[in-house]
Order: C-alpha cells, then sequence, then structure tokens
C-alpha cells in the first residue's frame, strides 16, 4: 500500500501548478474507465442556514464549461443530489440518474433537483463515483469520475472504488498545496487581517479594553474593528460577530 501511494504521489508531485496536477488526475482516471472529471473545493460545507456552500473552486475536464455557471451563478451545486450526499458523508459512492437504478442518490431524485437532472441527462453526464474529502479544519472537497452514457455501467467494484479513493485523496492533498489562496473565498465575508484579530481576542473572552492593551491601540479604535467586522458578518453584536466568523474560518491564522 505504501509503495502504491509513493508511485501515485509521485505521479502529482512533478507538476507545478494546479491545473496540470488536474489534468494528471484526469489522466489517472481514464485509465480507471471515466470520462469526465469533476473537481471543487470549498472552505465549508455549509452556509449559516444549512444551505451547501457554492464552491471556491470548481475544475472540469472534458465538461463543457456552461457546467460552471449553472453550478456556481445558478446555484445547481446547492441542489445537486451528489452533492448533497457527499456534504454529510465521507464514503465514496457510486451514483445514477436512472430512477431505475438504485444508487445513494435515488431518494433525493425529485422536482426539487430535478434541474440538475435535466442538464446532466441532456448530455451523457448521468453516472460515475464521487468522493468526498472531509478536511480536518473544515475545508471540504469532491473529487468526481463520471462516464459519458452508461448508466448501466454504474460502478459498484469495491476493487475499483478503492482505487479511486487512493488516487483522489492522494491527489487532492498534492493539489490543496497549489491552491491560489487569494481566490479560494470570493463568497465569504472579507475581515481586514486587524478585523480577525480583534474577533479572535474576543472570541477568547478578552473586553475591548483588554484587546486594546494587547494590540497596543486605543479602545475606540478596537471598538470600530469589531464594529465593521460585525457589519461586514451580519451579525447583530459582538457575540454573534464571533460565532459567524468562526463559522466561515475566518478566525484561523
Amino acid at each position: 500500500m505504501l509503495d502504491e501511494i509513493t508511485t501515485i504521489r509521485r505521479r502529482f508531485t512533478r507538476h507545478g501548478t494546479l491545473d496540470d496536477c488536474i489534468d494528471e488526475a484526469f489522466a489517472a482516471l481514464s485509465g480507471l474507465g471515466y470520462d469526465a472529471l469533476v473537481y471543487d473545493y470549498t472552505p465549508i460545507p455549509y452556509d449559516l442556514d444549512g444551505a451547501i456552500m457554492i464552491p471556491s473552486m470548481l475544475k472540469l475536464r472534458n465538461i463543457d464549461d456552461d457546467m460552471r455557471d449553472y453550478w456556481c451563478d445558478r446555484g445547481y451545486f446547492r441542489i445537486d443530489p451528489v452533492q448533497i450526499v457527499a456534504a454529510r458523508s465521507s464514503t465514496p459512492f457510486a451514483w445514477s440518474y436512472d430512477k431505475e437504478i438504485d444508487t445513494e442518490i435515488g431518494a433525493l431524485l425529485d422536482e426539487t433537483t430535478e434541474p440538475v437532472a435535466r442538464y446532466l441527462r441532456e448530455r451523457d453526464l448521468t453516472s460515475g463515483v464521487t468522493i468526498p474529502i472531509h478536511m480536518p479544519r473544515g475545508g471540504y472537497a469532491t473529487v468526481t469520475g463520471i462516464r459519458l452514457g452508461a448508466d448501466e455501467m454504474v460502478d459498484r467494484d469495491a476493487g475499483t472504488i478503492a482505487r479511486f479513493s487512493l488516487l483522489a485523496h492522494v491527489f487532492h492533498d498534492t493539489a490543496y498545496a497549489l491552491y491560489d489562496r487569494s481566490a479560494l473565498s470570493p463568497l465569504l465575508p472579507s475581515l481586514t487581517a486587524r478585523e480577525r484579530e480583534c474577533l479572535r481576542h474576543s472570541a477568547h473572552g478578552l473586553s475591548a479594553k483588554e484587546i486594546s492593551r494587547v494590540i497596543g491601540r486605543s479602545i475606540p479604535t478596537v471598538v470600530m474593528h469589531l464594529t465593521a467586522a460585525a457589519r461586514k458578518l451580519g451579525a447583530r453584536n459582538r457575540t454573534q460577530a464571533v460565532v459567524r466568523a468562526a463559522h466561515f474560518r475566518l478566525l484561523d491564522n
């Protein structure tokens, strides 16, 4: 197993850009019989209302680029049955949009998710395997291999899925190091470094007066930063601002 991981990792680490790494992953998936690849990442899986977050990054291979518009701009990602299952599970799973085939997403194929199903059926993107990747500090990604027009070929072979899962995790581990951090969270509130610092101290129970001593700024300046952060977060008070900032992982160092 260690030799196999080392061999797979070597395939990805020889590349210096994220897109090259994704191209390598697509080539590896093609070797397993998949025709298309979807790779997405978001810092957190759910927003404050419990809805699935639109991904900060969505990468496609052998899929029309208009999928990005539908999934991100039109919000299809939030009602995608595959993403609904993946967000609440860490287990790889095979899926199909054929209602006659019993897969993990079968119970979710209804009027709400029909726009997603219609889009995929029209493009023969109707079956595949998805690997959910839940990171230790809350980040969330999925790696999906799709078979074009092959509902009858839904991959239930445990050995193939296991190989895909190993490849996906090693790929993501390598790809994550190549992310452009400045482009990862366009949908999250944007706090300044000082606002985050003040909120972090507030989260540890410090008053504005105590924070002012720690950071070497006046009390009114600290209050200004905390008030600005609360406004950006849509929070009614400092406590709610801390809770919301923590939810969005904005307090991480």
